[in-house]
């Protein structure tokens, strides 16, 4: 379903794919994230995401004028998942409700796993 808003001239609809991309490219802005993640069914297994499937690694429900947003990401070893966690979840706020003028309920981070980067 796509995001509605609607003003005196009509109607602007937004895919939930556009907000998702939004969400992936402001998440990788943030240091201590490695990437995007996608999670497997067999065994919890997560695969890294390349940067044009990264929104792969974002789910996006919109209900009326509201978004929630889940993010599933690797991280850098040795940095501290709450630091990180917090940037994400202020950038990708802030951006989402600057790009399109909706109100951002939630944002969700789902850690699938730790990864040292050299």
């Amino acid at each position: 379903m796509a995001a509605k808003l609607e003003n005196e001239l009509g109607n602007i609809f937004i895919d939930n794919e556009v907000l998702a991309s939004i969400a992936g490219i402001s998440a990788m802005e943030c240091y201590g994230l490695v990437g995007m993640a996608t999670k497997s069914a067999a065994g919890g297994l997560f695969e890294l995401l390349r940067k044009e499937n990264m929104s792969k690694g974002v789910k996006v429900y919109t209900d009326n004028n509201e978004i929630v947003i889940d993010l599933f990401i690797v991280v850098e070893f040795g940095t501290r998942i709450s630091v990180v966690a917090n940037n994400i979840i202020d950038k990708v706020k802030y951006n989402i409700e600057s790009f399109t003028g909706m109100q951002v309920k939630k944002v969700n981070i789902n850690v699938q796993g730790v990864r040292v980067e050299k």
